[in-house]
């Protein structure tokens, strides 16, 4: 579907100022995390379908990417699941690309668009993570979340 150049940039406008608010809460939850001892593992809810069937659902090892992100232990979180640091790449992307648009008032063409293949390529992140992990489950009964949370320790 194409959209004119006004609508353009109003989507544009709309995903600029969602990504800034998203840099907010993300702040928020890392100052939380650095420096509370709020227990966050306490309020996660299990994966029902690891429980139920014993395999890695699509999203297993998100929650531990996210924080082995947050320590700075990126191949680990690229390791825990591949669409965590793909999408602080996208993001970090996308909003500089924009801020520096916006800071130049324009003159600057630099702002990173929308385009299907970004979302073609995070699916085929979690689809890759999903097979991985579990044909190593199955195969050779190797239980990768546990021998990478002891990596994190």
């Amino acid at each position: 579907m194409k959209f004119s150049e006004e609508e353009q940039k109003k989507i544009e406008q709309a995903l600029y100022i969602t990504g800034a608010s998203l840099a907010g809460f993300a702040l928020i939850l890392y100052l939380l995390y650095r420096h509370t001892s709020f227990p966050f593992e306490k309020i996660l809810i299990p994966c029902m379908f690891h429980k139920l069937t014993g395999l890695y659902c699509p999203g297993c090892g998100g929650t531990r990417a996210v924080e082995a992100f947050f320590k700075g232990k990126w191949i680990l979180s690229f390791l825990y699941h591949p669409l965590v640091p793909y999408g602080v790449i996208i993001y970090a992307w996308y909003m500089g690309s924009h801020t520096i648009q916006m800071i130049s008032g324009g003159r600057i063409k630099t702002g990173m668009h929308y385009c299907d293949a970004y979302l073609w390529t995070a699916l085929g992140l979690t689809a890759a993570n999903f097979i991985i992990k579990n044909l190593v489950l199955i195969l050779f009964h190797l239980d990768i979340l546990k021998i990478l949370s002891c990596l994190m320790a």
